[in-house]
């Protein structure tokens, strides 16, 4: 039960982007089509969980023991530019089809400030492996779900008339403030 409502706590209470702002990029640019914010969400999940797993270890058996905690983020930043890497390289051999699915997203999660954020706040909630995992799936799981909600609002947006002035980032901005507005009725929900 307590692994619930972590992944609830982090999906909607403590959602990356609308409450803690962490991946305005991607939220912003790539969420045009619902599509391409699906993509953008699944490789996410995949590369944030792949991510926080590997610097969860390396933060715990080498730069804990070896004192050298201040190396933590250049460290971090180095290590999930590797593995962006790597899982582009293996599964562009290992499957085709996944790697066309992809497709440019996989190269834009390296800069995917939210990435190393959440990497960072596991190791300072001091979680278990386990926990630090069960809460990163949930905030992937977070971001997925307002790229697809505020994908889906803008292609709505694109079928009404918008005033001149409040046409493209204007009007964006307001809609993604207003989302997180909505996303701030769940405070309270679950604490962790």
């Amino acid at each position: 039960m307590e692994y619930v409502a972590i992944i609830i706590f982090a999906v909607f209470v403590n959602n990356v982007i609308l409450s803690q702002f962490l991946g305005i990029c991607p939220f912003l640019g790539v969420s045009n089509k619902v599509s391409t914010a699906t993509g953008m969400g699944a490789a996410v999940v995949f590369v944030m969980t792949l991510a926080t797993l590997v610097t969860y270890l390396i933060q715990m058996y080498i730069l804990n023991p070896l004192n050298i905690g201040f190396l933590q983020t250049i460290v971090f930043i180095l290590v999930i530019a590797a593995l962006v890497q790597m899982v582009e390289i293996i599964l562009k051999k290992v499957s085709p089809a996944l790697y066309q699915a992809l497709g440019v997203f996989l190269p834009l999660i390296t800069t995917n400030c939210a990435v190393l954020g959440v990497a960072i706040i596991v190791i300072q909630k001091d979680f278990s492996l386990i926990t630090a995992l069960v809460y990163t799936i949930g905030i992937a799981l977070g971001f997925t779900l307002a790229m697809i909600l505020f994908a889906g609002i803008r292609e709505k947006m694109d079928l009404v008339g918008v005033p001149k002035g409040m046409q493209k980032m204007p009007i964006v901005l307001i809609t993604a403030g207003i989302l997180a507005m909505a996303f701030m009725g769940f405070a309270g929900l679950v604490k962790i």
